[in-house]
C-alpha cells in the first residue's frame, strides 16, 4: 500500500462489506458514493455544502483539468483541493473515458492516445506516462491509471484489443514516477464478456495496485447484463483492496453492485437530475415539474434529514423549478447528495446489522412502485 493510505474490511453481509478507507486527507467509511466535481467543482454546490451532505471524497476530471486551466497551473496553485477548498480526500480518474468518447477527435496506438482539444481544437496526446505526471500535479489522494473504454456493443475482438492495450498500459503507470502520498488504482476492461472479464480481473488483481476499479460499464449495455457481470465477478475480487465501481450510480444500481461486494461509485446522476427538476428519494423519482406538486406542502422526502427536507415543501421547489430559478437547482441538487450519502450509510448500517439483502430487496422495491417517472430507476 502507498504510504499514509490503507483499506480494512470491518464487517461482511455474503459479499457486502462494510470498511474503512484511510488517504493522507480523511478517513471514509465505504461504501461510499463520490460526488462529481468533473472541473473541481460540484455543480452548483459550495465545497462547505458538499461536506454538509456527509461526503469525504469526491471525483474531479484529470481530461477536463489538463485542458482547463492547466495541470501545471493547479500544481503552482498549492494542488487541486487548494485551488478548489475542499480540504478532504479526492480521486481523479485518468481522463480516458472522455478521450474514447471523442471519437471523431482521437487516435489511438499502444503509444498513446492523439485527440483534439473539445475547447479550441488544439492537438493533445495522452500517454500512460503524460496522464500519472497530471495527476501528479493535480495533488490528488487517489489517481486512476489511463485504460482504453470500449463501447458497450463492442464485439469481442474490440474488447480483447482493449484489454491487452490497458493491461500494458496499467504496467507503465506503475512505472511512472508517482506522488508521495498518491495512492494508484488499476481498472478492469473486458465489456460484457465474463471470461474476459474475470482474466482481466486476475491480471490487474497481480499487480500491485492499492485499489481495484471496474471501468467500462454504463457505456450502453442493458443494466440486467451489467448485474450479471458484477454478480460473476463479486467473489473474485481481492479482499484486502477497496473495490470500485466507475461512472455507475443510480441508487437501484448501488443496491444491486454493493450486494455484489463493490465499495466505491461515483456517478453524475444526482447533480444532473437535479438541473431537471428530480429528487432522488426513498420513494424513487420525485418529477418537481410535474402539476401535481404546486400545492404539495410536503417536503421532498419525509424519510430525509437534510436541511432542504426540513425547510422547503414541493410546493415551492415545484415553483422554483418551473420559474428556472438558480436557487431550485441548488436546493434540489444538496438533497440529492444528502439521500445518497444517507442511501450509503444505510447500506452500511444493514450491513453491520446483517440483514442486507433484505434492506436492499426492500428499498429496491419501494423506489419501484412509487417513482413518477417510470419503471427504470434513473
Amino acid at each position: 500500500m502507498t504510504p499514509g493510505f490503507s483499506y480494512e474490511v470491518l464487517a461482511k453481509d455474503g459479499l457486502a462489506r462494510v470498511g474503512r478507507l484511510t488517504t493522507p486527507r480523511a478517513v471514509i467509511e465505504t461504501p461510499v458514493f463520490m460526488p462529481v466535481g468533473t472541473q473541481a467543482t460540484v455543480k452548483t454546490q459550495t465545497p462547505d455544502e458538499v461536506a454538509e451532505s456527509g461526503a469525504r471524497l469526491i471525483l474531479a476530471n484529470t481530461y477536463h483539468l489538463m485542458l482547463r486551466p492547466g495541470a501545471e497551473l493547479i500544481e503552482r496553485l498549492g494542488g487541486v483541493q487548494r485551488f478548489m477548498a475542499w480540504p478532504h480526500a479526492l480521486l481523479t480518474d485518468s481522463g480516458g473515458y472522455q478521450v474514447f468518447s471523442l471519437a471523431k477527435l482521437r487516435k489511438i496506438d499502444d503509444e498513446r492516445v492523439v485527440f483534439r482539444s473539445h475547447i479550441d481544437g488544439s492537438k493533445q496526446e495522452l500517454s500512460p506516462e503524460r496522464c500519472m505526471q497530471v495527476q501528479a500535479s493535480l495533488g490528488s489522494d487517489i489517481a486512476m491509471v489511463l485504460d482504453e473504454c470500449p463501447p458497450g456493443n463492442a464485439d469481442r475482438s474490440t474488447v480483447e484489443q482493449a484489454v491487452a492495450r490497458t493491461t500494458r498500459w496499467a504496467e507503465r503507470c506503475l512505472a511512472a514516477p508517482t506522488r508521495e502520498g498518491q495512492a494508484r488504482f488499476g481498472i478492469v476492461q473486458g465489456g460484457s464478456f465474463i471470461d474476459l472479464r474475470l482474466a482481466h480481473l486476475s491480471e490487474i488483481a497481480a499487480m500491485p495496485f492499492d485499489g481495484i476499479a471496474l471501468g467500462g460499464f454504463s457505456v450502453g449495455e442493458a443494466m440486467d447484463v451489467t448485474y450479471q457481470v458484477l454478480k460473476a465477478l463479486g467473489p473474485h475480487l481481492p479482499r484486502e483492496r477497496p473495490h470500485y465501481l466507475m461512472g455507475v450510480g443510480k441508487p437501484i444500481d448501488l443496491l444491486r453492485a454493493i450486494g455484489a461486494g463493490i465499495d466505491m461509485f461515483d456517478c453524475v446522476l444526482p447533480t444532473r437530475n437535479a438541473r431537471n427538476g428530480q429528487a432522488l428519494t426513498w420513494g424513487g423519482r420525485v418529477n418537481l415539474k410535474q402539476a401535481r406538486h404546486r400545492e404539495d406542502l410536503a417536503p421532498l422526502d419525509t424519510a430525509c434529514e437534510c436541511s432542504v427536507c426540513g425547510t422547503y415543501c414541493r410546493a415551492y421547489l415545484h415553483h422554483l423549478v418551473r420559474a428556472k430559478e438558480i436557487l431550485g437547482l441548488r436546493l434540489v441538487t444538496q438533497h440529492n447528495l444528502f439521500f445518497y450519502q444517507a442511501l450509503t450509510r444505510a447500506a452500511r448500517n444493514a450491513i453491520l446489522e446483517g440483514r442486507y439483502a433484505a434492506f436492499a430487496r426492500e428499498a429496491e422495491a419501494r423506489m419501484l412502485q412509487e417513482d413518477e417517472i417510470g419503471s427504470e430507476q434513473g
